[in-house]
């Protein structure tokens, strides 16, 4: 496997903008004052993200997968991220175990 001197700048500048994106947030978050209103908001991003995630997924497979898309949106309401994955991956393998 060979690479090419293009590819390389391209991961370097790419690694580069991921890490002054998210070094920015953090030095940029500490002179922002987080109301409830901005904090309820941050906490809708995760959930968000999870369904952004699996929601083709569930419209381009079977039902298993759609009704265990269903079951991580429920879950990512009230669990964390990790629960909410491990809730979906659970409930699709025992639909595709079922024969669904």
């Amino acid at each position: 496997m060979t690479l090419d001197l293009s590819t390389l700048l391209a991961i370097l500048a790419m690694a580069a903008a991921t890490i002054f994106t998210r070094v920015g947030g953090l030095v940029l978050i500490r002179y922002v004052r987080i109301d409830e209103r901005r904090q309820t908001a941050i906490e809708a991003i995760p959930p968000a993200v999870l369904m952004a995630v699996i929601a083709p997924t569930a419209f381009a497979t079977g039902w298993a997968e759609a009704l265990a898309c269903a079951a991580t949106a429920i879950a990512s309401r009230r669990l964390p991220m990790l629960a909410s994955v491990v809730v979906g991956v659970a409930t699709v393998a025992l639909l595709r175990t079922a024969g669904l």
